[in-house]
């Protein structure tokens, strides 16, 4: 199963947010899942970092791991575009959520 947690603040914003795991759909290079998800996250990040000219901190894995933490202290105009983003990155995520539930979950935990 693939894992997503975002993390927010108290204000609602985006902070961070990690997937991990594999959805196990079907056979590696055939997973509609996985390659979903990962197009969504990954083409999110691209739009971030072209958009926003931020590049947030990010650590991917061969494994299937991705994090990304947002950087604090950015111009209003850059983290508004960043969160608009992200939140869109959230809904696709959830759309495949609500389609494959059984193979990606996503959580939200609020941090400070």
């Amino acid at each position: 199963m693939i894992h997503v947690e975002i993390c927010q603040d108290v204000q609602g914003n985006i902070t961070s947010f990690t997937m991990s795991g594999h959805a196990e759909f079907a056979e590696k290079g055939q997973d509609i899942v996985c390659a979903g998800a990962s197009a969504v996250a990954f083409g999110s990040l691209n739009a971030v970092i072209s958009l926003t000219g931020v590049t947030p901190d990010i650590e991917q894995t061969d494994s299937g791991f991705l994090s990304c933490t947002i950087p604090s202290g950015l111009p209003a105009e850059a983290s508004e575009r960043m969160q608009l983003l992200l939140q869109g990155m959230i809904v696709s995520l959830q759309t495949i959520e609500n389609e494959y539930g059984e193979y990606i979950n996503i959580i939200f935990t609020n941090r400070g």
